[in-house]
């Protein structure tokens, strides 16, 4: 199947692609990298009247580190960011970098765009996900100038974001970890999209109630554990662990075993992994 037919515009700064989707109205789509939106439009999942191609806006590329805040630009691609010796030397950041290894495949990582991937809000990618975990916040720009959100008000559902038609992602700011991080996801293949992941923060120190613990799989966005949180912030051992994230599921009523278990064994590994490190 091919996409339905589309009118393509090139903007030439953020400013101009704002009056793009502002004149265009909201029959109008963004694309960067096109790995996500594109597919949808071959299989004619989504049918936007026009592209507002943003590829060529110089300065929405950078990846940089103040102090304790990294800031990524929404130009910069997951193959990018993986490679990042800014990223890899940053002790509370190096999770992004670990996580950027289960996108897709290399063709993808290299086109994918982070702001493309934050904006799409697919339940299953990673960055979302990633965003929800160290709290970061969003910088979106619309005709009313630029606004920051926090990540866990950015993601309402699956593909669904509090972003206006007529705002663009510039950036994201992501504070780091504070604790020990680790990552685990499940897809039935390498590169496909997770069926089920975690990501983990432990206590920054005994006894601190700052550990995070954010699952996809278990709702159609990013979701926080506060029960497994709770867990960690006493050392629980494994069994403990695993009682809490169960309490967890039974609040988010997930009722399917097989998912549960599988967002659990994930939020296990993630665990496992934060403590070796």
């Amino acid at each position: 199947m091919k996409p339905a037919p589309v009118s393509y515009h090139r903007a030439s700064s953020v400013g101009d692609a704002i009056h793009l989707l502002t004149e265009l109205g909201e029959e109008s789509k963004v694309v960067a990298g096109g790995q996500s939106l594109v597919p949808m439009m071959s299989f004619r999942l989504a049918r936007p009247e026009h592209l507002v191609d943003i590829t060529r806006i110089p300065g929405l590329d950078a990846i940089e580190l103040a102090g304790e805040e990294l800031t990524i630009g929404a130009l910069a691609t997951h193959q990018a960011v993986l490679e990042s010796p800014t990223i890899r030397h940053s002790p509370g950041h190096r999770i992004i970098a670990t996580t950027m290894r289960h996108v897709g495949h290399l063709p993808i990582r290299t086109r994918g765009t982070v702001g493309g991937s934050i904006a799409h809000a697919d339940g299953a990618a990673e960055w979302p996900l990633l965003c929800v975990l160290l709290g970061a916040r969003v910088v979106a720009q619309g005709p009313g100038g630029e606004r920051e959100v926090p990540a866990e008000e950015l993601f309402f559902g699956l593909y669904t974001t509090s972003l206006e038609p007529d705002e663009i992602v510039t950036r994201v700011v992501l504070p780091a970890a504070k604790g020990a991080t680790g990552f685990a996801e499940y897809g039935l293949r390498h590169g496909d999209f997770a069926l089920a992941a975690a990501g983990v923060v432990l206590p920054s120190s005994p006894g601190e109630t700052d550990a995070r613990v954010v699952v996809s799989g278990a709702a159609p966005a990013p979701t926080r554990l506060p029960a497994a949180e709770a867990a960690l912030a006493t050392g629980a051992d494994a069994d403990t662990l695993r009682g809490a994230v169960s309490q967890d599921l039974v609040e988010l009523e997930v009722d399917d075993d097989y998912q549960r278990g599988l967002v659990t064994g994930m939020v296990a590994d993630a665990v496992k992994e934060a403590r070796t490190r």
